[in-house]
């Protein structure tokens, strides 16, 4: 099997496993772990005051993704570039 053959396949796999529960789950909602936190602990502990307040607060809420998946795309492309190096030393 080609190279180009097996990225295709991998390419496929991937966009099978993003599409599929967005196809299973059409009514479900798809939250951060940062929001059902902050509602666990204003329902457990109602008198709760944070320790800090956010330094930069994102003007809305598609910024604040854009600057997450920025954040993931640079860590991936640090983390890929040094197997990239680890696995061409061989």
């Amino acid at each position: 099997m080609k190279v180009w053959q097996k990225n295709l396949i991998l390419i496929v796999l991937v966009v099978i496993l993003a599409a599929v529960p967005l196809w299973l789950c059409r009514g479900a909602e798809f939250g951060g772990a940062d929001g059902a936190a902050g509602e666990l602990i204003e329902a457990t502990n109602p008198d709760y005051v944070p320790w800090f307040e956010p330094i930069l607060e994102p003007a809305s809420g598609e910024i604040e993704s854009l600057l997450f998946a920025l954040q993931a795309a640079v860590g991936s492309g640090v983390v890929c570039f040094i197997l990239g190096r680890i696995t061409a030393k061989k």
